[in-house]
């Protein structure tokens, strides 16, 4: 074969001690890719921006409204957009399949920017409720993840979906800094006007800057949901996901008030999360795409798997601390660097993962069971972080995340990277390795 033979993608057993053969360089993206890579990242970040504007002030803004003084209504109130995403995230998904991402992505937004208008003009807990259950309903995250596994190639996929995470981690971090200073001079009501008008501009971004849908096959097989439930790997990648959130979202139910313990007043608690989730960036930058490329992404992924249990076990132990005086202000904020630096990593190899181990004609569907997990992850890690902290406390929330890390770590351990980008000039012994998995 020539040495000039462009690069291959071939699925090959994860073994990176016994694998020879010669690294690829890096494969950078085209311009399409490029484009379709930015454009759906700013969909995500239009639809984050709003949903993260609204979490650091809900609870304190929606206790004004008629019936906002039964903390459990507002709990409500708060995380029903998860529930009400997560059981839709399925149908959105097959319906991706079946009619088109486009078209479905659209839909979703429309009915994204309908609940935030309904929010916004809420009289009370019960219409508020209402419209954030309406939010959740426009649930686009698996038909926009599938849209981007469509439109770019594997060698590129994790970089890809990186952007996606990239923009999701910003939007937080800036919410963090504007949102306290937004809700001051416009409300609540003016943070769902804006949500809503981010919906609206993220449609004209999906017609006119997201690249046309690769042509299908007028018989095409169609996404099946008890093929993708019957995969060992996706199920693996679906438990992962609950996890990952559940535990997100549970533990911050617990750091802001060891933040305030520590001595951080709860306004500048973004001078921590800023700083972190910047350098997070970074350190994703230099270790996961290079160690992928040399066929270590399985370390790479059960390592951060690793590295976020042995976060929930320092936050143990620093509530202790809180427990018997003051705790650290520099240890909790080297945590949260390095939480942030595993999370950013799976949040990264996850989706990138479920695109590529999942049927191409079932592609939405499959990515739909992941994102229902990932919103019931989010759901169950309000709702029952939410009793650990009042029932039990911090120490006893922390070391349950500690818990369902390791529950998650057993899990994944069995896992395989999906393959790797070899150069096609490869031993005879390799390639009959190939041909037989």
């Amino acid at each position: 074969m020539s040495n000039n033979s462009p690069l291959v993608f071939t699925p090959t057993p994860y073994c990176p001690t016994a694998d020879v053969r010669p690294i690829p360089p890096d494969t950078p993206m085209t311009p399409a890719e490029l484009r379709s890579s930015f454009s759906l990242s700013s969909i995500y970040a239009l639809r984050m921006l709003g949903l993260f504007l609204v979490l650091p002030v809900f609870a304190l803004e929606a206790s004004r409204y008629p019936g906002g003084d039964d903390p459990a209504r507002v709990g409500l109130a708060m995380g029903i957009y998860g529930l009400t995403q997560g059981l839709l995230q399925i149908p959105f998904g097959m319906a991706s399949d079946w009619l088109g991402r486009k078209r479905v992505i659209i839909f979703g937004l429309l009915v994204f920017a309908l609940g935030s208008f309904i929010a916004m003009a809420a009289a009370d807990l019960t219409w508020l409720t209402i419209g954030r259950s309406v939010q959740g309903a426009g649930a686009i995250s698996a038909a926009v993840s599938a849209l981007l596994a469509d439109q770019t190639r594997d060698e590129v996929r994790t970089k890809a979906m990186t952007l996606v995470g990239v923009s999701i981690g910003l939007m937080f971090a800036v919410s963090l800094i504007i949102a306290p200073l937004l809700v001051s001079h416009i409300g609540l009501t003016g943070l769902f006007t804006l949500t809503g008008f981010f919906a609206l501009i993220g449609i004209a971004v999906v017609i006119w800057w997201v690249p046309p849908e690769p042509a299908q096959p007028v018989h095409r097989p169609r996404g099946s949901l008890a093929l993708v439930l019957r995969d060992p790997a996706l199920l693996r990648l679906d438990m992962g996901v609950f996890v990952l959130h559940a535990v997100q979202l549970a533990m911050w139910i617990a750091i802001p008030a060891l933040l305030v313990q520590a001595g951080l007043d709860s306004d500048a608690h973004w001078q921590v999360y800023t700083p972190a989730v910047v350098a997070s960036f970074v350190v994703l930058r230099v270790t996961l795409y290079p160690l992928e490329r040399l066929g270590y992404l399985r370390a790479v992924f059960l390592g951060s798997v690793g590295v976020i249990l042995l976060v929930q076990l320092g936050l143990w132990w620093t509530a202790q601390q809180a427990a018997g005086g003051t705790p650290s202000l520099g240890l909790l904020a080297g945590l949260l660097f390095v939480f942030f630096c595993g999370f950013n990593i799976l949040e990264s190899c996850q989706p990138s993962l479920a695109s590529r181990l999942a049927p191409k004609h079932a592609r939405g569907t499959a990515l739909g069971v992941y994102n229902t997990l990932q919103s019931l992850g989010f759901f169950a890690g309000g709702a029952v972080g939410g009793w650990l902290a009042k029932t039990a406390g911090a120490q006893a929330l922390f070391m349950v995340c500690a818990g369902l890390m390791l529950l998650w770590l057993l899990l994944a351990w069995p896992m395989r990277a999906p393959g790797r980008y070899d150069l096609p000039a490869a031993p005879a012994g390799v390639a009959d390795a190939k041909a037989a998995s």
